[in-house]
């Protein structure tokens, strides 16, 4: 059975999803330079034992784009994650939740453990579990001296990744800013080996807004200690560094939290080894 299309009208926005199967749901939540197609090998595979929705987030294709000037505000996707899971009538839900659309599952289960049964969070970017938004140098050197690995980590991926790559966006310049970004999020290697319908999906999805609005929200480590749903902790093999050690921080707080390394991925995992991500998921679920 192929998956069904949808549009979700919510607060005056309409919402792309895509849904399949019957039984308990599973909400695939997608990052950045990215849309629900992101999650074309999860949603068939999931399908055949659970009720399985992807969405495209706010500004996202084929959802109408960001006005210009308009901020692209965590905190809204936040609120657009937790109205799509009441619209769709799903909770309590599995949420499995790539980068930054994995920081919104993890903030929504801090605020709203209510309407989450489960956590699946692939590599998200919880940053600002360790320094403020952006990260101040003395934060950086001060990490150093706790978390040597961590902060080496952070200084290179915003020296040689986010900093130069946002410089470009504010310039103008959005084809150096989406090399610089995607290299130092995925590795060169990975960068390089994209195919060309995904590279028209991070084109279609490259909004210059997320690089120079408000950023991501501050996440208290105290407010995740407290998170009582089973989580599972997804790593790429190939990824940088910086995820691993964001990982690190959360296995350490999260009180249910279980890991898995995907073999022969980077940071996009669920596309770069499907089989193995879509494996390390359904046995987690399964588990629970």
């Amino acid at each position: 059975m192929a998956a069904t299309a949808a549009k979700l009208a919510i607060g005056g926005y309409q919402f792309q999803s895509v849904e399949e199967g019957h039984g308990q749901p599973v909400l695939f939540v997608h990052g950045s330079v990215s849309d629900h197609r992101t999650w074309q090998p999860q949603v068939g595979a999931f399908a055949a034992r659970f009720r399985a929705v992807a969405y495209s987030r706010r500004y996202h294709w084929p959802n109408a784009p960001i006005a210009d000037g308009a901020n692209y505000a965590m905190r809204e996707h936040v609120e657009d994650l937790e109205a799509v899971i009441g619209a769709l009538g799903l909770a309590p839900v599995n949420l499995v939740g790539h980068s930054y659309g994995g920081f919104l599952c993890l903030r929504l289960a801090c605020h709203r453990p209510d309407l989450v049964a489960s956590l699946a969070l692939a590599e998200p970017p919880v940053v600002t579990l360790l320094a403020s938004n952006p990260p101040r140098l003395w934060e950086i050197f001060g990490l150093f001296a706790t978390r040597p690995r961590t902060a080496a980590a952070l200084l290179k991926f915003g020296a040689r990744g986010l900093g130069p790559a946002t410089a470009a966006f504010r310039a103008g310049d959005v084809e150096e800013g989406l090399q610089i970004f995607g290299t130092a999020v995925l590795g060169r290697e990975a960068f390089r080996s994209l195919s060309d319908a995904r590279l028209r999906q991070v084109r279609a999805n490259l909004i210059v807004a997320e690089f120079l609005g408000s950023g991501f929200l501050p996440i208290d480590p105290r407010e995740v200690q407290r998170i009582a749903c089973p989580a599972l902790l997804v790593t790429g093999s190939s990824s940088p560094p910086l995820f691993h050690r964001l990982i690190d921080r959360l296995e350490e707080l999260l009180p249910r939290a279980q890991r898995v390394q995907i073999p022969e991925a980077s940071h996009i995992m669920h596309e770069d080894n499907p089989a193995a991500f879509n494996e390390a998921v359904l046995s987690f679920l399964a588990r629970r």
